[in-house]
């Protein structure tokens, strides 16, 4: 339920998430997940077949498949399966943003949407905070890539009727780090010199949360962003000319936001 409003409504996004992650962020949330230290072994019927409960059963409004880059081939398969069984939801790649655009080329019309982190302009943080000095460059390219796969965005109505529900296009999420509100603009600057900015949306993100330990490594990251920060980021983001963009209220910066592993429905429906 916690997706932006297009794509959680009021019947929720079908998130599937994946173990592992081609980043190692240091101030990941779901570091459990993302370095692989949770999840369960399945088969690609039983992806499949997941995809169809999340329609069948749950009534999502999407297939939502977080940090699914690494695991694409087997995707794909599960994705032609359950979509031979009858699966209509738009699916949704919830990544990172460090893709290779020839992957994003080779998944075709398998997936509707992307949701897509722009983490960093800056190769120096990329390579402080996610050990991957070539993430600007390399989130650069995958959203042009994105773009040309998926087109402009786009809403219509969910499988439950709501109206305004994402079926196709990009929404951009950048996590504002405390303390980094420069390099914030520098991304917003690089995500309006597209020659598509208009026709994509913009997450603007204030919802880090120091984890444990980080502060000790991190000293300017053991905080939270600020309103003043992030106010002036909106400011910013809004007079380059970004004004499809979402912005959240206060309060988000809170260990409630992560999701609790406890592997329900992997296994079954119930």
């Amino acid at each position: 339920m916690w997706e932006e409003p297009p794509i959680s409504g009021e019947a929720g996004s079908g998130t599937v998430f994946f173990s592992g992650c081609t980043l190692r962020c240091v101030y990941c949330q779901n570091h459990d997940i993302a370095t692989g230290e949770v999840g369960l072994e399945i088969s690609v019927e039983r992806l499949a077949e997941i995809f169809l409960e999340q329609q069948k059963i749950r009534r999502a409004l999407n297939i939502n498949l977080v940090t699914p880059t690494h695991f694409w081939p087997l995707i794909c398969d599960a994705i032609d399966m359950a979509r031979s069984r009858g699966l209509v939801l738009p699916i949704i790649a919830n990544t990172s943003g460090y893709e290779r655009p020839e992957v994003i080329k080779a998944l075709g019309n398998r997936i509707d949407a992307y949701l897509t982190d722009f983490k960093y302009a800056s190769s120096t943080l990329a390579q402080r905070y996610s050990m991957a000095a070539d993430y600007p460059k390399v989130a650069s390219a995958a959203l042009d890539a994105m773009y040309a796969a998926v087109g402009p965005y786009s809403l219509g109505r969910g499988v439950n009727g709501e109206e305004g529900i994402l079926q196709r296009g990009i929404i951009v999420r950048h996590l504002m780090l405390p303390g980094h509100l420069d390099d914030s603009m520098r991304v917003m600057d690089i995500l309006a010199s597209k020659p598509y900015a208009d026709n994509v949306w913009v997450s603007l993100m204030n919802q880090y949360t120091p984890m444990e330990g980080v502060g000790d490594r991190y000293p300017e990251l053991a905080g939270k962003v600020t309103e003043d920060e992030y106010d002036e980021l909106i400011d910013y983001a809004l007079d380059l000319g970004l004004e499809n963009s979402f912005m959240q209220e206060g309060g988000t910066a809170e260990e409630s936001f992560i999701p609790a592993f406890d592997y329900e429905g992997v296994l079954s429906a119930e």
